[in-house]
C-alpha cells in the first residue's frame, strides 16, 4: 500500500498529510492495462490484515482479477511512505519488515497454465530480489519458455537487494528467458553492464530479446528491434509526482503489443501514458484512459496511431 505525501517539496520531517492508494510495480502495470480495456491480472501476495483486504478490494474496483492475489499467514501488507522531495524523483520509505508477504510466492501459489497462457506475461526485476519469490519466478519463466509476449521489466530498487552484484546475476538472467526488457539507464547497466543506451539495445538484442527499450529521462525513450532503432521524442509535462510514470509507460505498452502497433508507435502511447501520470499526484488511481493518451499525442500522432491500428487489428 503506498500513502504519497500531499505537498509538494515537504520531506518526512514536514507536517504533512498522506493519500492512501495501491502501488507495486506490476499491480500498477496490471491496473493500466485494465483501464485501457485489457483483461489484467496480478499475480502476488498481501499480509493477513485489513491492508491487504483494501489491496484486494481496490485490485477488484480496477477491474483488475484478483484470483492470483495471496495471502501469507503472520506478515502484514507492506507499506511505501512517498515524500515529493523533489516532485520528478520522490524520496521513498519502505516497510517490509520483518519480510514482504510478496516475496514469499510459492511455485504452489502459482496457476502455471495461466502464465502459460496469456498473451502477455510481465515480470518486474524487484520481484526477484528474495527468495522463495525468485525461484517460483524462475520456474515461471521457464514453463513460459520465451513465448511472446514476455516482458522484463528491469525495475532495479537497490534497497530490495542484498548488493548490486546479486541483482546484476539475477536481473541479467532473466534477460535469456524474456522476449521484451525494458529499463532506464541505471537499470541497463545493472542488467547488462552498460548505461550507453545504444550500447545497452545492442548487448538486450544480442541476447535474443524482439525489443529493447531504454528509457532517456528528459531525452525521451529509445527503443530497437533488429530492424533498427528509433528514439521518441519525450512528452513535456509540470510534474506533480514521478513515481507510477514508469508504470502508466508499461500498461500502455502492453496495450500496442496487443494491438500489433510497430515498437515506435507503441513507445509514443506508451510515452504519453507516462506523462500523464508524471502530472497527477497518485499512481494506480492516476492511469489513463485511451482517450486521454490520444488527446495528449495530439492529432497528427493520432491519425498514424489510429491508422496503424486498423493495419494491426487493434487491440
Amino acid at each position: 500500500m503506498d500513502l504519497y505525501a500531499d505537498e509538494a517539496g515537504a520531506g518526512f520531517q514536514e507536517p504533512q498529510r498522506f493519500v492512501k492508494s495501491i502501488g507495486g510495480t506490476a499491480t500498477n502495470v496490471a491496473v493500466a492495462a485494465a483501464r485501457l480495456g485489457h483483461r489484467a491480472a496480478v499475480i502476488t501476495k498481501v499480509g493477513d490484515d485489513p491492508f491487504g483486504d483494501y489491496v484486494r478490494a481496490k485490485l477488484v474496483s480496477f477491474g483488475v482479477d484478483v484470483r492470483f492475489v495471496g495471502t501469507e499467514p503472520g506478515l502484514r501488507t507492506p507499506l511505501a511512505f512517498a515524500a515529493l522531495t523533489p516532485p520528478e524523483d520522490p524520496e521513498i520509505l519502505f516497510y517490509r519488515q520483518p519480510k514482504a508477504p510478496d516475496m514469499q510466492l510459492r511455485p504452489g501459489d502459482v496457476d502455471v497454465e495461466a502464465v502459460r497462457r496469456a498473451d502477455v506475461f510481465w515480470v518486474a526485476g524487484s520481484a526477484m530480489a528474495e527468495e522463495p519469490a525468485r525461484s517460483t519466478i524462475s520456474e515461471l519463466l521457464v514453463a513460459r519458455a520465451r513465448a511472446r509476449h514476455t516482458v522484463l521489466d528491469l525495475d532495479y530498487r537497490p534497497v530490495l537487494w542484498a548488493d548490486a552484484d546479486e541483482a546484476r546475476r539475477i536481473i541479467g538472467g532473466a534477460i535469456d528467458r524474456a522476449t521484451v526488457a525494458i529499463g532506464n539507464r541505471a537499470e541497463c547497466e545493472i542488467a547488462v553492464g552498460t548505461r550507453d543506451p545504444d550500447e545497452a539495445a545492442r548487448r538486450l538484442l544480442a541476447r535474443g530479446l524482439d525489443v529493447a527499450v531504454v528509457k532517456l529521462g528528459g531525452d525521451g525513450v529509445l527503443v530497437a528491434t533488429a530492424d533498427g532503432s528509433a528514439v521518441v521524442p519525450p512528452q513535456p509535462v509540470e510534474v506533480v509526482c514521478g513515481l507510477g510514470a514508469g508504470d502508466a509507460f508499461g500498461g500502455a505498452f502492453v496495450h500496442g503489443l496487443l494491438g500489433g502497433w510497430s515498437p515506435e508507435r507503441t513507445v509514443a502511447y506508451a510515452n504519453a501514458a507516462g506523462a500523464i501520470v508524471a502530472s497527477r499526484l497518485l499512481c494506480a488511481d492516476a492511469m489513463p484512459t485511451n482517450d486521454e493518451i490520444l488527446t495528449t499525442l495530439g492529432s497528427a500522432e493520432r491519425n498514424k496511431l489510429s491508422s496503424e491500428s486498423v493495419a494491426g487489428g487493434g487491440s
